[in-house]
């Protein structure tokens, strides 16, 4: 980005995906103004402390506040000196699959209050289709001002996975959707100027809210065939990964069949959320869309069927639920990430309690404050402390700290059982585990 391009952008909420976009930017030469309502959120970004678990934003935010690229304050009244304005707040979803528009409404009539003529305002929260059009606009132009003819007006929605989202920030394709054309065109000049990355526009503000539903929604899907696969597989005694292995060599459409890996379950903010939103949206305009609840509902259940799968090998050696002492490695929704936002491990913990089972739990990288609220168990400050006597160790989240366990020295009970919710060890580390009497099982395996 040139001098003469650089833009000045707000970046309204200051959560995950708003410190990994502001960091970015402003990394990237632009002046960056970070809002939030969040006051320690602020504080600790201004004094080049993040809260957040991704690899190189501490690192980026602490040189863009040092450079004076990146400040952050409550007072809305900043938006006011940018061109650009990026709109990244909360957007959950009610249990009946509606949207929760508290915190995105709350922006908007305050954002209305200091808007100004040619701005640009970009909506990257994901939305039900017509948002932008139906709430965000008439809420923004109660700051008197037309969106498309005095301020544009754009969606383009967070694509970003937890634990790659710098990388994937610096290179994936930016979606862009505007009111109108000149908004369209703005927006696309904008993510192109400022990330250098290509920009897919959209005909319309609806298409350009769909994308990201769409990514969702087959995600979620996807990772239920893999679930229910692996269910299937479990039947035959077949290995789930050696079948999706080879089912994934067959050519279809621009690529190959690509089924994704069972696991422990679906967690995360956006994964358990957006299949719900389109159901809702679907039934609200008169249609029924089955496969959105469909995979949801088989990926809620997978925690249970985790859990039974330990009681199972535990019943196998003659070990009853009550009392069985359960060694639980990894609390996140995913791996590498300490995240523990509708984590599945949660369903699991509480289905294996529940039975009388004596649970530790362990996780380098999640926040102890935060464990033991969720979980209601004192977290293991180790391995050895969470394993020691333990007749299942049962690892739900295989970050990279895991990797290098010595399954041979840990202080486990006699037959203890290794149960693999996520961790996918090859058949040479199985065999290996099963040399030294362990009892292995994994989801599909």
């Amino acid at each position: 980005m040139t001098e003469h391009e650089r833009k000045s952008v707000a970046v309204v909420g200051l959560g995950y995906v708003g410190s990994c976009v502001a960091g970015t930017l402003a990394d990237r030469g632009a002046t960056v103004v970070g809002v939030d309502t969040d006051g320690d959120l602020v504080e600790e970004l201004n004094h080049g402390y993040c809260r957040f678990q991704e690899q190189e934003l501490a690192e980026l935010l602490g040189r863009a506040v040092g450079g004076g690229r990146l400040t952050c304050t409550t007072d809305y009244a900043a938006v006011a000196r940018v061109d650009v304005v990026l709109l990244v707040v909360g957007t959950p979803v009610r249990d009946d699959g509606s949207l929760d528009d508290r915190q995105l409404r709350a922006a908007c009539e305050t954002l209305a209050r200091h808007l100004r003529k040619d701005q640009l305002v970009v909506l990257k929260s994901t939305v039900p289709l017509g948002s932008t059009r139906n709430l965000v606009r008439p809420l923004l132009e109660r700051s008197g001002l037309t969106a498309g003819r005095d301020f544009g007006l754009a969606f383009s929605p967070e694509r970003l996975a937890e634990g790659t989202a710098l990388a994937e920030l610096r290179t994936l394709p930016v979606v862009a959707g505007g009111l109108d054309a000149a908004s369209t065109i703005s927006a696309a000049q904008f993510w192109r100027e400022s990330l250098g990355v290509e920009v897919l526009t959209m005909s319309t503000l609806e298409a350009a809210e769909c994308v990201k539903l769409a990514d969702n929604w087959w995600i979620d899907l996807n990772i239920a065939l893999g679930n229910e696969l692996a269910k299937f597989c479990a039947l035959f005694d077949v290995d789930v990964l050696e079948v999706i292995k080879a089912a994934n060599t067959v050519p279809k459409g621009t690529g190959n069949v690509n089924i994704l890996l069972p696991s422990v379950g679906v967690g995360g903010s956006c994964l358990t959320k957006d299949p719900w939103m389109v159901w809702r949206s679907a039934r609200d305009n008169g249609l029924d869309i089955r496969t959105a609840a469909v995979g949801r509902e088989v990926n809620a259940q997978m925690p249970e069927y985790t859990a039974q799968l330990v009681f199972d090998e535990l019943a196998e050696l003659g070990k009853k639920p009550e009392g069985a002492r359960i060694a639980v490695l990894g609390l996140a929704f995913k791996n590498n990430t300490g995240d523990l936002r509708a984590t599945p491990v949660k369903d699991a913990v509480d289905a294996l309690v529940d039975r009388g089972a004596i649970v530790r739990v362990h996780d380098p990288l999640a926040d102890d404050t935060e464990v033991k609220e969720l979980f209601g168990i004192r977290p293991s400050n180790s391995v050895a402390e969470a394993v020691r006597d333990a007749d299942c160790v049962a690892i739900l989240a295989h970050h990279r700290d895991f990797e290098t366990i010595d399954y041979g020295s840990l202080p486990v009970a006699e037959s203890c059982v290794v149960v693999d919710g996520r961790a996918y060890f090859p058949v040479e580390k199985i065999e290996s585990l099963r040399a030294m009497g362990f009892v292995y099982r994994g989801i599909g395996r």
